[in-house]
């Protein structure tokens, strides 16, 4: 049990610690204009040690804020453009043959780093999708007889594109379910436009951005939000949540239940804890608040709320239900 005195310690301890972030938006802020609210989302999946499938149309800097972030932190960046005949081993890497040694050796993929982008991931078939799944869920790769470790922070940071359905394999529901989030990126605003159309003119060259923060700082970081406190009436919020998607006539929810056909997972409960302390760290709080929980709801479960042909039918998305819930769910 945490006492007021423990709260304290940590909650001082954070403010030391969480310095970093505002160095990272400043540097990652010399790059790219706006996109605040994606890049406090990647920013949590480096905290929690999870995966972030980001959707938008193209345009929207997704690729190049990824890039930016593993340049401010100094980690190995590998990029993957997904098409129709991508291969796994084009992922994961394979065995080739040495003729001086005759003996195979391993090639390793571009799967081995610590930040890797796959861009528009629904363009490669499923058999190349599935490569991912083992280091996304056991952070370790097989080839061959072997399998082998990766290093750590290792974040797969997938984005898709919402616009075309031809050439295209939607990712099967337990696939999405392995990332933390799935952020929806927006067109930015008017003066924010206004300031890139004006960068691009002037033929302003992309500065070359420095490492502000170690990969031990990272590290120690993500140990520190582990231990953010969370109140069990929290605890008890984040499982009413995701129980009432599950079973939301349980919860005076009884419109809901022809809408839904599966609801979060246990990893959806998991994921909004986490996701709330690293909210909360990003705040530069020793603790969680119930804003923490229900700012990050929707990234955490609209991918993990599967919708039925009437819900479909009448133009009923995830973000609805999910807003419906957090309506009827009693705030601690």
């Amino acid at each position: 049990m945490y006492t007021a005195e423990d709260i304290r310690v940590l909650n001082e301890k954070i403010q030391v610690q969480a310095q970093f972030v505002d160095k990272l938006r400043a540097e990652i802020g010399r790059v790219i204009v706006g996109q605040h609210y994606m890049l406090d989302r990647l920013l949590m999946g480096l905290l929690t040690n999870g995966h972030i499938l980001l959707e938008g149309v193209p345009g929207l800097a997704k690729t190049l804020t990824i890039k930016s972030l593993a340049q401010t932190i100094k980690g190995k960046f590998s990029r993957i453009q997904f098409t129709p005949d991508l291969l796994p081993a084009d992922v994961i890497g394979t065995m080739i043959f040495n003729q001086q040694k005759h003996e195979f050796i391993v090639r390793k993929g571009p799967i081995f780093a610590n930040f890797l982008l796959t861009d528009e991931i629904n363009r490669a078939p499923a058999k190349v999708q599935s490569a991912l799944l083992e280091a996304m869920q056991e952070r370790q790769v097989t080839i061959g007889d072997s399998s082998y470790i990766l290093e750590e922070p290792f974040l797969v940071l997938a984005t898709q594109n919402p616009l075309e359905q031809e050439g295209t394999y939607p990712l099967p529901e337990a696939q999405q379910d392995r990332f933390l989030m799935k952020v929806i990126v927006t067109y930015p605003s008017k003066q924010e436009e206004q300031l890139i159309i004006r960068n691009h003119m002037n033929g302003i060259k992309q500065p070359d951005l420095k490492q502000v923060v170690s990969m031990q700082e990272v590290m120690e970081a993500r140990d520190l939000t582990r231990k953010i406190y969370m109140d069990e009436k929290l605890e008890n919020y984040i499982l009413d949540i995701v129980f009432a998607t599950r079973t939301p006539e349980k919860y005076k929810l009884e419109k809901l239940k022809s809408m839904i056909s599966y609801g979060g997972s246990p990893r959806a409960s998991i994921n909004l804890a986490l996701a709330a302390k690293a909210n909360a760290f990003l705040h530069k709080r020793g603790y969680v608040i119930p804003e923490d929980v229900r700012s990050i709801s929707k990234d955490v479960l609209r991918h993990r709320i599967g919708l039925t042909y009437e819900a479909e039918a009448e133009n009923v998305n995830a973000d609805y239900i999910i807003d419906e819930v957090l309506r009827a769910i009693q705030v601690p």
